[in-house]
């Protein structure tokens, strides 16, 4: 038997039209879950589920509160369940002192990382929780727990997603729903490569040991662990991907 594989298992993954959380889908979809993928932009989805061979495809925003419960509802309807959940979008779009940071910038960034996390996982948990069963995985970042400048709204928000997340994960877990933080570091993503390649690239590599920014596929084996039988007794925990940066 290979714990590993996910045949059988219905997926959702938020965030899945770019960067982390497409590459999150295509390795669960890899290891045989059928997929859920939400964007807000829905031609990436489309495109996804052409490269996967099939997904549902629920476009829409993870800040709206009603958007959650909806696209949980399609899912329970067109697949019959939900097994995983992976609250993969995020946003990070100013990069800048935070004394020079504007009210906006706070609100939409807390609005999409923090808020859609919590509406996204607590629609899946509910779902989750009447089946007896489900692992819901969100996403963190190494600047939830490592500071760096100019992020302070980024850097809140992660820091909340784990926090967050322990909760979930005690108040689950007596009734079969498991809740883990996958924390990536820096990876060749649309979000994340207009800073590495400027002149502060150089101090984010002397930062990870392993010296090189990773390419999105590396985080997709810690996905398919946390949503795989491979790890039924692993709830609130963080699972840390970032070529040594928080070592």
């Amino acid at each position: 038997m290979n714990e590993f594989d996910l045949t059988g298992k219905v997926a959702w993954v938020t965030g899945a039209g770019k960067g982390l959380g497409r590459a999150i889908a295509v390795a669960l979809a890899s290891a045989g879950a059928t997929l859920a993928v939400t964007s807000r932009t829905e031609a990436d989805l489309k495109s996804l589920a052409e490269e996967v061979g099939d997904a549902l495809v629920l476009p829409g925003s993870v800040s709206e509160p009603s958007f959650a419960d909806g696209a949980v509802a399609r899912i329970v309807e067109s697949l019959g369940r939900i097994d995983v959940a992976v609250t993969a979008a995020g946003i990070s779009p100013t990069f800048r002192r935070s004394e020079q940071g504007s009210d906006d910038d706070w609100a939409n960034v807390l609005d999409v990382n923090l808020s859609g996390t919590y509406y996204c996982a607590r629609a899946a948990g509910r779902q989750m929780l009447e089946q007896g069963s489900g692992s819901i995985i969100t996403v963190s970042s190494v600047h939830a727990r490592s500071g760096f400048d100019r992020i302070a709204a980024y850097a809140a928000s992660k820091g909340g997603v784990e926090a967050l997340s322990r909760v979930l994960a005690v108040e689950w877990a007596p009734r079969g729903v498991r809740v883990n933080v996958l924390a990536p570091g820096y990876f060749h993503t649309d979000l994340s490569e207009g800073l590495v390649t400027s002149r502060w690239g150089e101090r984010i590599l002397a930062n990870i040991p392993q010296n090189r920014v990773a390419a999105p596929p590396e985080l997709g084996g810690a996905a398919v662990y946390l949503a795989s039988d491979a790890s039924t007794y692993t709830t609130g925990s963080t699972l840390t991907v970032d070529g040594g940066w928080t070592a």
